[in-house]
């Protein structure tokens, strides 16, 4: 492997680091604000990046909290996603890199990303219902808008754990050959 190569993968490796650390901040500040808003309603103005929820939060608790657990799980599940891609960079072995564990990895990051997929549009109903209702929420859906991102995403990862796993079949019968 030529230096350049390792360059790009040590680069790889690093933004997937930072990404993952932003993510997991966010994920955190996002939990305690809403926390916090469970014991001074007054943060609920101001729960994350400007998200004002006060009106939601007096006039509806319960819608409240279901919008808040959207937004906490779905920013969990994004930690976790690039947790993975952070789990398969300690785990990548260049010179046999058709294994079952990175196979696992990338087939777990294809499913996370679907399932990202599946609790973001099952939000976009539920706040959709909420709109129609008279209810203040339409800037929630910056929390769950890249929905078609992680679908795209999701196809091309299982696409690539396919191909994967016919790498390792292939790897495995020149194994026995030799």
């Amino acid at each position: 492997m030529t230096k350049k190569k390792d360059f790009v993968l040590d680069l790889l490796n690093v933004a997937s680091w930072i990404i993952f650390i932003g993510l997991s901040i966010e994920a955190g500040a996002i939990i305690f604000n809403y926390f916090y808003c469970l014991f001074n309603p007054v943060g609920a103005g101001n729960i994350y990046k400007g998200l004002d929820l006060s009106q939601l939060y007096q006039d509806h608790f319960g819608h409240f909290n279901a919008v808040m657990s959207f937004v906490i799980v779905i920013a969990i599940m994004k930690a976790y996603l690039f947790y993975l891609v952070v789990k398969i960079f300690m785990k990548l072995n260049l010179v046999q890199p058709f294994s079952t564990e990175i196979a696992k990895l990338i087939e777990k990051i294809s499913m996370e990303a679907f399932a990202i997929v599946i609790v973001s549009f099952v939000a976009v109903q539920y706040t959709k219902r909420l709109v129609n209702g008279g209810m203040d929420v339409d800037r929630i859906g910056e929390f769950w808008g890249d929905i078609a991102s992680f679908l795209m995403m999701a196809a091309i990862v299982y696409i690539i754990s396919r191909i994967f796993n016919k790498g390792i079949e292939l790897q495995n019968e020149t194994d026995l050959t030799i």
